[in-house]
């Protein structure tokens, strides 16, 4: 599509051949077919369509069989788009690149959408002026995932209000608008493409450039969470890697003097923490929560020293990679 700036510095899109374009990145996962039926399933306005593009992230196309079955069905326009390998990265930006549409989402390609799901999404822009929606990720747990757990939510994802604004966002339920002229042009970094964090990157730069942000609460998907991510292991590393990325982003724009103050900060709350699980030891769910959070802040101070992302992706698809 053909991107014009306006006056107010917003571009506008003078031509888009859909009104909204769903991308999936999908990396061997058999779910991927729950997806794509709630996707088919959403209910929207008489007067917006929307396509849906699934972007395979493997060395060869193995979710091809899959999307060739769906097509023959689906009542909606599904593109395939393959774009190896092993990096989410390259799949992202591969969405960038296929959609002519102004409204570009993402979902992961193991949620599950309810049928208002992209109309909320929708409503959330139209109604607050936002040049960005997040809506809240719920988590699905099984029987035999432990209590502490289930009792801390632990894989929920909802935004995070900094004095009242939000100030990143994340891709697993998102919808934006690319006439937005602070995300003209943004990448997702290849160099987190296996660690994780590149949409974490992604959205605060948007933000620095004067991106909006908005909550859609009523857009919620579903994310079943299978026995490899019930761990006490994976949710530590993915707490470090969050932390890792957070550090790198302070350390793009705070100087040497700040980034020890926030090196000795991030220690401080590491000792805390620590303090914290020792006193609360008798109770599992608050002594891995304050754990939980310890390694946050020290993959934080990893982020600042400039220590390289840990890997998180590109594995076979057991339930603890992407």
């Amino acid at each position: 599509s053909t991107i014009s700036k306006s006056a107010s510095g917003r571009a506008s899109l003078s031509r888009f051949s859909e009104n909204i374009t769903v991308a999936v990145c999908t990396y061997r996962r058999a779910e991927l077919k729950d997806t794509l039926v709630s996707l088919a399933a959403q209910v929207m306005p008489a007067e917006m369509t929307f396509e849906v593009l699934v972007i395979d992230n493997d060395d060869t196309p193995s979710a091809a069989p899959l999307m060739d079955d769906f097509r023959k069905t689906a009542p909606i326009k599904v593109r395939y788009l393959h774009c190896p390998a092993g990096n989410i990265s390259i799949a992202r930006n591969g969405a960038l690149d296929a959609s002519d549409a102004r409204y570009l989402a993402f979902i992961d390609d193991d949620e599950v959408a309810g049928p208002g799901w992209l109309a909320a999404l929708f409503d959330t822009l139209s109604t607050t002026g936002a040049d960005v929606a997040l809506g809240p990720v719920n988590a699905v747990y099984d029987q035999i995932t432990p209590d502490w757990m289930r009792q801390l939510d632990t894989h929920s994802t909802a935004p995070v209000h900094v004095g009242g604004t939000i100030r990143t966002g994340y891709s697993c339920n998102v919808l934006v608008d690319r006439a937005c002229s602070a995300l003209s042009g943004l990448r997702f970094d290849l160099g987190l493409g296996q660690s994780g964090g590149e949409d974490t990157a992604f959205f605060t730069h948007a933000y620095r450039r004067g991106a909006h942000f908005a909550l859609a609460d009523p857009a919620i998907v579903y994310e079943k969470v299978p026995p490899g991510r019930a761990r006490f292991s994976w949710l530590a590393r993915r707490r470090f890697r969050a932390g890792q990325t957070h550090g790198r982003l302070l350390r793009e724009t705070n100087g040497l003097l700040a980034q020890a103050r926030g090196i000795l900060l991030a220690t401080l709350k590491v000792a805390y923490c620590t303090i914290v699980a020792t006193l609360t030891s008798p109770s599992t769910a608050r002594r891995n929560a304050a754990i939980l959070r310890g390694t946050l802040h020290l993959g934080t101070i990893s982020g600042l020293i400039g220590a390289r992302p840990i890997t998180l992706y590109g594995a076979p698809a057991d339930g603890t990679s992407q």
